[in-house]
C-alpha cells in the first residue's frame, strides 16, 4: 500500500513498510531478470543440446505472469494503474473526492471477487498436482493471482481519500467482494446489468479500466450460476501465449534506452541529417519519437520521456508554441505500427497471425503517418522560417559515429529475428541486452547498477498496467465467445451492410469511438475476436485488418475528448487540456487522412510481403 501517510507524520518510512517496498520490487525485478537470461542461454545452449534448456519456455511463460501481476500491484502502490481520463473533468474538491471513494469501493469489490476467483484456480491445480516443468507445481506460479488482486483491492482502498473515514467506506467493497466471491449462486437470479452500469460508472469516476473488463466478466459468468473462477482461469491461461514474453523484453530495452543519453545522440543525427531541410528540426522530433515509441509501447511514455528535451528545442528554434504542442503530442504514437512494438505482438496473439508477417506488414503504412506528420512541420517551416541547421558533412559523419549503435539497433532486431534462428521472445531478450550494453559499457552513459534497477522498476509498472487489463480483458471476451456474440455480430452485417467499402468505412468510425475511449490494449483484446470473423465475410486479409485496427487505434490517442495523448501532453508540458485540444486538431486531420489511405490502399499493407514472397 501507499506509505504516504508515515512518510507524512515522521518522515520516515516504518522498517516493515521499507521492507516490504523493497521486497515486492525485488522479486518483481528478479522475475524479469530471469525473463531475460533464460531465453538467452536459450540461444546459446540450443545448438548444443538438443531441445535446448528442459522448461525453460515454459518458466518464462509464467514468469510473464508474475511480472505482470506484481507489476499491476505496484502500479496500484504508485497509483499508476491504466484509467479513463474521463474523471480529470471533475472539479477539484468534494465532488471529486466522493467520486475518488466510490471508485475504490467498487475497484476493490471487483478486485477481491477476482482474488477469490483466482484461489479457487490455485487450489483446484494443487489438488490436481500439474506441474510447470522440472517438477515445479503449477500452483505457485499461480499463488500470484490471488495475492495480487488482494494487495490491488487494499491499495485503491488506502488511495481512495487521504481521510479514515473515506477508506473505511471505501472498504466496504472488498467486505462485497467477499460476500459475492465466495456465496455460491448468490447473483444466479439477480439482473446483472444494474451491476455492470454500476461498474462502468465507476470506471468513469476513476476506478481502473481492469476493473470494468474483470467486473463486467465476473458478473456475466455469475449471472448465468458460474463461479468467477472462469476469469482467473482465462488469465493463467494468456500466460501460455508463446509470443507474450516478448512484450516485457521489449518494453524494457527502450526503457534502458531511455534511461542513458541515446535521445541526444539521435537528435544530433536527425538534426544533422534533416535540420537543413524547412521544418528540419519539426521532422527530427517526429522521427526520434517514432524511434522510442516502438520500444516503449505507449505513447504516454514517449511523451513524458522525450517532451523535456524536445519541447524546448523547438521553441529554441523559433517554431510556433502551439505548432510544438501539437506536433509532440501526435508523434507521440506515430511508432506503433513499426517493428516490434506492443500492439503488434498483441494483434498477433488475439488474431493468431505470424508476428513477423505483421512486422513487415506494419512498415509502408507506419512510414506513411511518419511522412505526413513531417510534411506538416516542412509547412510550418516554410511559413513561418524557423531556424534551421546548416548542413555539414563532418557534423553529420561525427553525429553518425557516436550514435552508430543505437542506429543500428532496428537492423539488429529484425536481422536477428528473420534470420530463423530465433524466436521472438529470445530476438525481445537479446535487444534487452543489446541496449544494455550500448548504453552501459559502450557508451558508459548508464548505471548498470542504479540505471538498469530504474529501467527495471518502470517497466515492470508499466508492464503491470498493461498485463492486468489483458488478463481480464480475455476473460470477458471467452464469455462473448460462449455467448457466441462473434456470431450474432457476423449476422447482423450480412443483414445490413452491403459492400466492403460499407463495412470499411463502419469499422473506422467504430474504431475511432473505441480508441478515443478505450485504451489499445484492452481493445485489442476485446474488438478484435468481434471484427476479425466480419471481416473475414468480406474477403479482407487479417494482415491488413490488424494495421486498420491499430492505425485507427493509434488516431484514437488523440480523439477529443478523452484521447490519452491529450491530458499526457497537458501534463507533461503543463497546458490547458482545450489548448492542447486546439494544438491537435490539424494532426488529426492529417493522421485521419492517412489512417483512410491504409485502409482503402491495402497494397501499402500487403505489397512488401508479397515482394517478400510472404503474402
Amino acid at each position: 500500500m501507499s506509505d504516504s501517510a508515515p512518510v507524512a507524520a515522521t518522515g520516515v518510512r516504518p522498517p516493515v513498510v521499507r521492507a516490504l517496498r523493497g521486497g515486492e520490487e525485488l522479486v518483481a525485478n528478479l522475475a524479469l531478470a530471469a525473463m531475460v537470461l533464460l531465453p538467452l542461454a536459450e540461444i546459446v545452449v540450443r545448438p548444443v543440446l538438443s531441445g535446448g534448456i528442459p522448461g525453460s519456455i515454459p518458466f518464462v511463460q509464467h514468469l510473464t505472469l508474475w511480472v505482470g501481476l506484481l507489476g499491476a500491484a505496484l502500479a496500484a502502490r504508485e497509483g499508476k494503474l491504466i484509467a479513463l481520463a474521463t474523471a480529470t473533468f471533475i472539479p477539484a474538491g468534494r465532488r471529486r473526492h466522493v467520486a475518488e471513494i466510490f471508485a475504490a469501493f467498487v475497484g476493490s469489490s471487483v478486485s477481491t471477487i477476482l482474488a477469490t476467483g483466482a484461489y479457487d484456480l490455485m487450489l483446484l491445480d494443487m489438488e490436481d498436482g500439474t506441474t510447470i516443468a522440472a517438477g515445479v507445481p503449477v500452483w505457485i506460479a499461480q499463488l500470484v493471482l490471488p495475492l495480487s488482486f488482494a494487495v490491488i483491492a487494499l491499495r485503491l482502498v488506502w488511495r481512495a481519500s487521504p481521510a479514515w473515514a473515506g477508506r473505511g467506506i471505501a472498504a466496504v467493497g472488498i467486505l462485497v467482494g467477499l460476500w459475492l466471491g465466495l456465496t455460491e449462486g448468490i447473483l444466479e437470479a439477480v439482473p446483472i446489468w444494474p451491476l455492470i452500469l454500476l461498474v462502468l460508472v465507476a470506471a468513469v469516476l476513476g476506478a481502473p479500466i481492469f476493473t470494468i473488463l474483470g467486473g463486467a466478466a465476473v458478473l456475466l459468468y455469475m449471472g448465468d450460476g458460474d463461479l468467477p473462477v472462469f476469469v482467473p482461469i482465462e488469465t493463467y491461461g494468456l500466460t501460455i501465449q508463446p509470443h507474450l514474453p516478448a512484450i516485457p523484453l521489449f518494453t524494457l530495452a527502450g526503457f534502458i534506452l531511455a534511461q542513458g543519453k541515446a535521445s541526444e545522440r539521435l537528435l544530433r543525427v536527425f538534426r544533422a541529417g534533416v535540420g537543413w531541410i524547412p521544418g528540419g528540426t519539426a521532422i527530427v522530433c517526429v522521427l526520434l519519437c517514432a524511434f522510442f515509441t516502438v520500444f516503449t509501447g505507449g505513447s504516454g511514455v514517449t511523451i513524458l520521456a522525450l517532451g523535456g528535451l524536445l519541447f524546448p528545442a523547438l521553441l529554441r528554434d523559433g517554431y510556433r508554441e502551439r505548432f510544438s504542442l501539437g506536433l509532440l503530442t501526435a508523434s507521440g504514437s506515430l511508432g506503433l505500427l513499426f517493428p516490434p512494438a506492443m500492439p503488434l505482438i498483441l494483434y498477433a496473439i488475439v488474431a493468431q497471425v505470424a508476428p513477423d508477417d505483421l512486422f513487415v506488414a506494419g512498415i509502408v503504412p507506419g512510414i506513411l503517418l511518419v511522412v505526413l506528420v513531417a510534411a506538416w512541420g516542412v509547412r510550418e517551416g516554410l511559413v513561418t522560417g524557423a531556424g534551421r541547421h546548416g548542413f555539414g558533412w563532418p557534423e553529420l559523419r561525427a553525429a553518425l559515429w557516436e550514435a552508430k549503435w543505437e542506429l543500428s539497433i532496428p537492423f539488429a532486431v529484425l536481422g536477428v529475428l528473420f534470420s530463423g534462428f530465433t524466436t521472438l521472445v529470445e530476438t525481445a531478450a537479446f535487444t534487452a541486452l543489446y541496449a544494455a550494453v550500448i548504453q552501459g559499457l559502450i557508451h558508459r552513459d548508464f548505471s548498470l547498477g542504479r540505471g538498469l534497477h530504474k529501467a527495471f522498476s518502470e517497466c515492470v509498472v508499466l508492464v503491470g498496467g498493461v498485463l492486468v487489463i489483458l488478463g481480464v480483458a480475455v476473460g470477458f471476451t471467452a464469455y462473448l465467445n460462449d455467448a457466441n456474440v462473434p456470431g450474432l455480430i457476423v449476422e447482423w452485417v450480412d443483414a445490413h451492410v452491403g459492400s466492403r467499402l460499407m463495412f470499411l468505412l463502419g469499422l473506422n468510425l467504430f474504431l475511432l469511438l473505441v480508441g478515443c475511449l478505450m485504451d489499445i490494449f484492452s481493445a485489442i483484446f476485446v474488438v478484435v475476436p468481434l471484427i476479425v470473423p466480419v471481416a473475414a465475410q468480406f474477403g479482407i486479409n487479417p494482415l491488413h485488418l490488424g494495421i486498420i485496427f491499430i492505425a485507427n487505434l493509434e488516431l484514437g490517442f488523440l480523439t477529443p475528448p478523452v484521447g490519452l495523448n491529450l491530458f499526457l501532453a497537458s501534463y507533461r508540458f503543463d497546458r490547458p487540456l482545450m489548448e492542447v485540444y486546439r494544438a491537435t486538431l490539424p494532426l488529426l486531420a492529417i493522421l485521419g487522412f492517412g489512417v483512410l489511405v491504409i485502409t482503402y490502399v491495402p497494397w501499402l499493407t500487403l505489397g512488401l510481403l508479397e515482394w517478400l514472397g510472404r503474402g
